[in-house]
């Protein structure tokens, strides 16, 4: 959520923020509702004053044995007035805050200028790509030998879910465990198991609601409910209203948790293999921070998901989004982008954003600034340590082997009971 007084003082200023994004804010409606927001509350407190001056009076009318009954009549009809008053300031107030809701965070000065995909910026590239004596593969064909199974999943759920059978099943953990492992163990984080099912209220504080819910799997029931799109929703939703100390950060979270997503928005987009299904694994990575530690902190985080591809010595390039393809709620993103052989090119597996305190406002998640002595909005930021899905995916189409197979990378086999080699099955 953007700052309310922000977007009081400097309407012009967000709006131009905005327009980076190829946002339009629309200036006349908001004008028309912060003016009729102003008018109610004026009155609201025009009604106060004089019910507390008209209190004042009745007392000193008591006080020197006068008649008081107008004057209580007069509060009584203050009191209904200001009553209704404060309704109708609650109910421009809530609209008000929808409206805002549905804002996307104001971008950092240094995103790069770009409508779309094209005018995203690569940062570095680490690794060279493989030249194979054969045609590789892509994961779709490679991985049905070694017990990929699209055919059961539709069976059983439709399309877009996937069953992994034998050694693929147990490389798909090892990479879980391997992530966990190299977080929790070497780069500072908590682990953290948090529920799969969520209250549209944790997800309006994350920014997947109201804009997103489309792309949401709801449940059914008495209860309003929702499957995860991201460990992101829950892990950051530990801190939604507190007022942490200065001491208590900077808080650095992970969490492997399967993700749900209805995908409505990717109709006909990788409908072929694992790179975009309804369901999947991922681990997450949380940082929770003061406001001037939040971009050192985003490069922190990437390039924790980086090393997780340095330690599987996958080929990857770091890309800065630019403002036309940068998420709802963030203020700056990289996007960690794996090669895969089987595709010819470079393919998303991490994103890490820096929403600064736009999550923070919508959680109510603050912390007390010793210099101030004021509660303030933290800092969020979050990242895939990577998915964990299209990390198989670029094991397989990577190290993928002429006969078939597929060889276990160095830093997984530890997690495979020493195997080296994912051979197909008869």
């Amino acid at each position: 959520m953007l700052d309310s007084k922000l977007l009081r003082t400097d309407t012009a200023g967000v709006a131009r923020n905005l327009a980076r994004r190829g946002f339009a804010l629309d200036l006349v409606a908001f004008a028309a509702l912060e003016e009729r927001r102003k008018q109610v509350q004026i009155e609201a407190d025009r009604l106060r004053a004089e019910r507390n001056a008209t209190a004042k009076a009745v007392g000193m009318a008591k006080g020197k044995g006068e008649d008081a009954s107008a004057l209580l009549k007069r509060g009584e009809e203050l009191t209904g007035l200001l009553g209704s008053a404060e309704s109708a300031l609650n109910a421009v107030q809530a609209e008000a805050d929808v409206w805002v809701l549905g804002l996307p965070n104001l971008l950092d000065a240094s995103v790069p200028e770009g409508r779309d995909e094209s005018a995203n910026l690569e940062v570095r590239r680490h690794g060279t790509p493989r030249s194979f004596e054969f045609t590789p593969l892509d994961h779709a064909d490679l991985g049905q030998r070694l017990g990929l199974d699209f055919e059961a999943a539709a069976r059983i759920s439709g399309a877009r879910f996937a069953v992994l059978r034998g050694g693929l099943a147990r490389l798909h953990r090892a990479l879980a465990q391997f992530m966990l492992d190299l977080h929790t163990s070497e780069h500072g984080y908590q682990e953290i198991y948090a529920p799969y099912l969520v209250s549209a209220a944790a997800l309006e504080g994350t920014g997947q609601l109201p804009k997103f819910e489309q792309d949401l799997f709801a449940l059914k029931g008495e209860r309003e409910l929702y499957l995860i799109p991201t460990a992101e929703v829950p892990v950051t939703n530990l801190v939604r209203e507190q007022i942490l100390a200065p001491e208590q950060l900077p808080m650095r979270y992970v969490a492997h948790t399967p993700c749900f997503r209805s995908e409505a928005g990717a109709a006909g987009k990788d409908t072929r293999g694992m790179i975009r299904q309804h369901q999947f694994d991922k681990v997450e990575l949380v940082h929770i921070v003061k406001p001037a530690d939040s971009y050192a902190a985003l490069e922190q985080l990437t390039s924790h998901a980086e090393e997780v591809l340095k330690r599987l010595e996958l080929p990857y390039r770091v890309l800065a989004l630019c403002a036309g393809d940068i998420g709802f709620g963030s203020a700056k993103t990289y996007d960690l982008e794996v090669w895969l052989p089987g595709q010819g090119k470079y393919r998303e597996i991490s994103s890490c954003s820096n929403c600064e305190a736009f999550q923070a406002r919508r959680m109510q998640a603050r912390w007390r600034n010793p210099e101030t002595g004021k509660p303030e909005p933290v800092h969020t930021l979050n990242g895939s340590g990577i998915a964990v899905g299209r990390a198989m995916v670029a094991v397989l189409e990577n190290y993928q082997n002429a006969d078939g197979s597929v060889t276990v990378p160095a830093a997984l086999r530890p997690y495979m009971g020493g195997l080296e080699v994912l051979r197909p099955g008869p």
